[in-house]
């Protein structure tokens, strides 16, 4: 009677272990003690939903950064190139997160294009999103080295190429070694005939530990990542909050709070969004590569895709800390919201001016350009695209 008691709640928090048909009727493990049923997500209808979103904000979002970083030419020795390829990375997660969509609304999570294509989208997910974890990582880096040295170069470079050299040739690196990556899992992946319908679900890896354990080095890799900008971004804000106090009189004084501030809300982003997903990674992946219990895979899976959402969420939120801490991206922003406010306005009214005859009288100001830490960090810390 216990044992009923004890089955019937099980099913009843989590569904898939009550599912039934020739469909659902997966193995997604080599021995019969691990032979389960498809572990199908009661989650489906919020994935659908937030995937959606994302899609339609990483794009608009990440479009606009990629145009504002590649029209400024106002920075030219920046960090502009990390940038640009932290945007590339996040924009092209849109294209996967859109096949999730397809997959878990559309189709009621029954997948029809072939075992092929799903590895693809797959590893393409992941491929963008380790890249994306990886350069926000040198771009923290970048920044702690350029504060250290009061934001002066130690050799003052002779032109763009040299300028951008390091950043250009890490993020071609980075992206080839992903590349190749994601190629070999790829090309190594294997389905069952039983499992061709499915896509995005919980897969035993006893009969391949290798792409665990590679899984596991991917999982290093973040927590390095994620190291190296807690060092760099706190100790950028404690110099910087350091540096207010100790020196009021400096031209941009009042400004140094608020930048240590930013510091920390990128800090705050990447741990949100990330860290969750790698602290459940890593029971998902000793799950899939030991003999566990359908149950505690049922666990392990929900959660993962969970905690997926907020390392997808994270493609949305960098659009925005562009906008708080790029000044051209702030601009362009503004500008772009201007023009709107008096195409909208001229259409009310019904005036026959155009944009641009009328936005004489409506232009701004611009506020006088900062001069950054002078004589302590160099040009316009404010702004993450300041020149090294």
């Amino acid at each position: 009677m216990k044992s009923n008691i004890l089955t019937t709640t099980a099913m009843m928090a989590f569904p898939f272990m009550n599912s039934s048909g020739s469909d659902s009727q997966v193995p997604v493990g080599p021995s019969p003690s691990t032979h389960c049923p498809s572990v199908t997500s009661s989650l489906r209808i919020p994935l659908t939903l937030f995937y959606a979103l994302f899609v339609v904000l990483g794009l608009a979002g990440n479009l606009l950064a990629l145009w504002v970083f590649l029209l400024d030419r106002s920075k030219k020795g920046s960090v502009r190139v990390l940038l640009v390829n932290v945007a590339l990375s996040d924009l092209l997660l849109v294209p996967c997160m859109a096949f999730r969509v397809w997959y878990h609304g559309v189709r009621g999570e029954r997948w029809e294009l072939g075992a092929t294509m799903c590895h693809v989208v797959g590893n393409f997910f992941y491929m963008n999103m380790y890249i994306s974890i990886v350069l926000l990582g040198l771009i923290s880096v970048d920044r702690y080295v350029k504060i250290s040295r009061g934001g002066v170069p130690l050799q003052r470079p002779r032109g763009l190429a040299m300028r951008c050299g390091w950043r250009t040739a890490a993020c071609a690196l980075i992206w080839a070694l992903v590349l190749a990556f994601t190629l070999l899992m790829t090309l190594l992946g294997e389905e069952t005939p039983q499992e061709l319908n499915r896509c995005f679900q919980y897969k035993s890896l006893q009969h391949s530990k290798w792409k665990g354990y590679l899984n596991l080095m991917l999982v290093v890799v973040f927590w390095i990542s994620y190291g190296c900008m807690v060092v760099c971004y706190v100790k950028i804000a404690f110099k910087l909050l350091r540096t207010s106090k100790e020196k009021p009189d400096l031209p941009n004084a009042a400004r140094y709070a608020r930048t240590a501030n930013k510091s920390f809300f990128i800090l705050v982003l990447f741990t949100v969004c990330f860290v969750p997903y790698h602290i459940v990674r890593v029971f998902y992946i000793v799950s899939q590569i030991t003999d566990t219990s359908c149950y505690w895979r049922g666990v392990v899976y929900q959660a993962n895709e969970v905690a997926l959402l907020f390392s997808a969420l994270n493609s949305c939120l960098d659009p925005v800390m562009y906008f708080l801490l790029s000044s051209p991206m702030r601009k362009q922003v503004m500008r772009l919201l201007g023009n709107v406010m008096r195409v909208w306005e001229a259409g009310a009214s019904g005036s026959s001016y155009s944009v641009e005859q009328g936005s004489g009288s409506g232009r701004t100001v611009p506020r006088q350009q900062s001069t950054g830490l002078v004589g302590v960090f160099g040009n316009n810390t404010d702004d993450i695209t300041s020149q090294p």
